[in-house]
């Protein structure tokens, strides 16, 4: 049975973190080049139409950024003894999202060369998609290597409590809780992964044990006299 555990995350998931960053990355470089090539060839009243699709275009790129790097994040927190790498690891997503426009909006409403018309409705895209890639980026509810520990040995407790083994339960690739047991009902038959309920929280973030196999520990918990009792009394 496990003790107190420190979250740590495993190799796995930090490479598969390292992976969605990368990816995150990318998908930011490719909307802040939107953002230079709108800025260059299609601020203009001519190109209005244009300049409206790559405002949609970017804002994808920069959402499909963001929510790579929230997942990446979820794999491999910071930790909030590191303040400023916490924020910055957390946030960037929202900082990115705001840079991704913020020159472009500039632009806009600054150039001299286009119709008040093309500035308001240009301009009124542009920020509305800034803002909403700053919001879609900001992450409220943050991941933390604290609340990850918090929250496994939490679980561990549960546990132990219920005499579950936490270094040996079940979970499957669709499901979203964890099984004291493989001859569930919820998992008979389906392709199980095995091992302790830190693993199930990186592999799938699973934080529940399902009710049908903390039932059944609870009954095998119950101490022989005390079941004598119980029957003899009904």
């Amino acid at each position: 049975m496990s003790e107190t555990t420190t979250f740590v995350a495993s190799p796995e998931a930090k490479g598969k973190a390292k992976q969605l960053r990368i990816f995150a990355v990318i998908a930011w470089l490719l909307a802040m080049g939107g953002q230079v090539f709108a800025i260059l060839k299609l601020i203009s009243d001519e190109t209005l139409v244009w300049l409206i699709v790559a405002i949609v275009v970017i804002l994808a790129l920069a959402i499909t950024g963001s929510t790579l790097w929230k997942k990446a994040n979820k794999l491999d927190p910071a930790s909030e003894k590191e303040p400023t790498r916490f924020f910055i690891q957390n946030q960037l997503g929202a900082i990115m999202g705001v840079l991704a426009f913020l020159p472009l909006v500039i632009m806009i409403f600054t150039n001299k060369n286009i119709s008040g018309k093309t500035k308001g409705i240009a301009g009124t895209i542009a920020a509305i998609a800034m803002v909403a890639a700053g919001i879609t980026g900001a992450d409220f509810d943050p991941p933390s290597v604290e609340k990850y520990t918090e929250e496994i040995n939490k679980q561990n407790e549960a546990a132990r409590s219920l005499s579950i083994d936490s270094d040996n339960v079940y979970w499957s690739k669709a499901g979203n809780k964890y099984h004291a047991y493989n001859d569930c009902q919820y998992i008979k038959g389906k392709a199980l992964s095995n091992g302790s309920i830190k693993q199930s929280w990186e592999d799938k973030g699973i934080s529940e044990l399902c009710k049908v196999c903390a039932k059944k520990a609870a009954k095998k918990a119950v101490p022989t006299d005390v079941k004598e009792l119980i029957e003899t009394e009904n």
